[in-house]
């Protein structure tokens, strides 16, 4: 299904997770001297005016980024993650939003690489036009799932894949199931960074999702959750989650840290929930 645009959402309390965690996956990368391969699976548009009527229409970044811009706190994460949306942003206002290939490929060391999938034809032009002037990063116009897949082990071999999916199909939560399975077997050294959303009428979906990320034991498999305000039946998303595969060590620790600021500033009965599914023996 084409239909998603992420220009309706951007910068909403989705991207909040989603980025803080890549952020801080991203660092983890850039700690050692060896170069790391990122490869984003929806990559969108890559970059978002918050100015556009997409944007306007919900303004759902007024409770996401905004909220966190406009009361800075003293966690490292969180405010390199502020950091570098601000160098997307001339004033001190904010008028525009980096999506996910946007923030990576401002950690791009020379010798990193980047492979950002998108199937939407109009996504994947404005993705062109924003992103692809630099030999470090290559375009694909392919479906996610297939190009994981094509794209996988890569060179360098050390390296990061997020994976985002709009979930609008159901059969979506299968299909990431089975990627994930054959991407680790394929790729067993990569991180593997899985955002999900968190729906009151579907949340059967995620529980279950998670469920069988843990029956296939796949290694060192870590889940961290944003709710930003119980919801009604009726409501769409209340929150989203990550699941992260080859966690790096004593990542929890970090990323606890940083939404435990996060929830304090964003308030209104947000908070998070970060859980260890499984555990490789060597880091028992």
């Amino acid at each position: 299904m084409l239909s998603y645009r992420h220009g309706y959402h951007a910068g909403n309390h989705a991207d909040v997770v989603k980025h803080l965690v890549l952020l801080g996956l991203l660092q983890k990368m850039l700690a050692k001297d060896k170069p790391f391969t990122y490869i984003d699976s929806h990559s969108g548009a890559g970059l978002y005016n918050l100015d556009s009527q997409e944007a306007r229409l919900n303004a759902e970044h007024l409770s996401g980024v905004v909220r966190l811009w406009q009361d800075r706190g003293s966690d490292p994460l969180l405010n390199l993650y502020l950091d570098k949306v601000s160098e997307f942003n001339s004033a001190r206002a904010l008028h525009h939003y980096p999506g996910s290939p946007a923030l990576a490929f401002s950690c791009l060391r020379p010798d990193d690489r980047m492979h950002l999938l998108e199937l939407h034809p109009a996504e994947v032009e404005t993705l062109r036009f924003n992103m692809g002037r630099d030999s470090r990063v290559s375009i694909h116009h392919r479906d996610a799932f297939e190009g994981l897949l094509a794209l996988t082990p890569p060179e360098p071999r050390r390296g990061l894949a997020l994976i985002d999916p709009a979930f609008e199909d159901k059969d979506d939560y299968q299909r990431v199931l089975n990627v994930l399975v054959k991407l680790q077997r394929r790729w067993p050294v990569g991180v593997l960074a899985l955002w999900y959303p968190m729906l009151a009428r579907q949340r059967d979906r995620s529980i279950w999702l998670k469920a069988a990320i843990k029956r296939e034991n796949l290694p060192d498999v870590l889940s961290v959750e944003l709710v930003v305000q119980d919801q009604e039946e009726e409501f769409g998303m209340h929150g989203s989650g990550m699941l992260i595969i080859n966690a790096p060590w004593q990542f929890r620790e970090q990323i606890q840290a940083t939404f435990t600021e996060v929830v304090s500033v964003l308030g209104d009965g947000a908070q998070y929930h970060c859980e260890v599914l499984t555990t490789s023996a060597h880091k028992a």
